[in-house]
């Protein structure tokens, strides 16, 4: 079994949640540079006030990921950022027959998977949560091997 050392996870925690966090967060800004496009792609997929929908998934996106990056009340975060990526798979790529829709379906589940694996154990000790956590004294969240 491998086993990481305390700063090796805290690095590899880190590197995921970079990973996680830049899709959503560079997602949420080609939405910012594209809002008539981002707006006729939620209409056409048949959602009500596709303006507020809009306003809600750039928030989601780029809030929220960049909380994620942050480590900040990461594993709330992680469970928001589940659900969106769940249910944007539900409604924008529920066309399994179709290969490009099959891929991104399965790639928000996996996307989801991980953000499940931030929320069980958090986000790790090279965050925001850990530091806040070790300045009011308490120890932050380990994954022990």
């Amino acid at each position: 079994m491998i086993k990481f050392s305390e700063r090796t996870q805290g690095a590899v925690s880190l590197a995921g949640r970079i990973l996680l966090a830049a899709v959503f967060i560079l997602s949420g800004i080609g939405k910012l540079t594209a809002p008539a496009g981002t707006q006729g792609y939620i209409a056409a997929a048949g959602l009500p006030l596709p303006p507020l929908a809009y306003v809600v998934a750039v928030v989601i996106e780029v809030g929220a990921g960049s909380l994620l990056l942050l480590g900040y009340r990461a594993r709330p975060t992680a469970l928001i950022l589940c659900v969106f990526a769940l249910a944007t798979a539900a409604v924008f790529h529920h066309d399994l027959a179709n290969q490009s829709q099959f891929v991104h379906f399965f790639k928000n589940l996996a996307i989801a998977g991980g953000l499940l694996q931030i929320a069980a154990f958090g986000p790790g000790v090279l965050s925001a949560d850990a530091h806040r956590s070790s300045s009011a004294g308490r120890q932050p969240t380990r994954l022990q091997a």
